[in-house]
């Protein structure tokens, strides 16, 4: 039997609702969801649905994240100084190593795509 696809629906589930570490949040009170819809066998790769709301907090990738922006604005800044608005229609990686902040300036969803290796 092949496996079945599994579609991007989330109208009738219940979001996991979450927040940054308190040490790691620099201004705002950001809150998430997010809607795991899928969880590889060795549970190395998960893909999903995540929204935040308004906040900036430091985040420390230990895995490589495909993100397509649904809706909102966010602004991700490196160490290094660099920083990328993003926007409804823009897609792109996180590789692991990455190192920065983190800020929605307005609520933000995403597809997300995250592989542990």
């Amino acid at each position: 039997m092949k496996p079945a696809l599994i579609p991007f629906d989330i109208k009738d589930l219940r979001p996991e609702k979450g927040s940054p570490a308190p040490d790691r949040i620099v201004k705002g009170r950001p809150q998430n969801r997010s809607w795991n819809l899928y969880t590889s066998q060795d549970g190395k790769f998960f893909s999903g649905i995540w929204e935040g709301d308004p906040g900036e907090w430091i985040v420390h990738y230990t895995e490589d994240e495909f993100c397509h922006i649904l809706e909102g604005v966010s602004v991700i800044t490196s160490d290094s100084g660099t920083a990328m608005t993003v926007r409804a229609g823009d897609a792109f990686v996180i590789p692991a190593g990455f190192s920065g902040t983190w800020e929605v300036v307005e609520r933000t969803r995403k597809h997300y795509a995250i592989y542990e290796a």
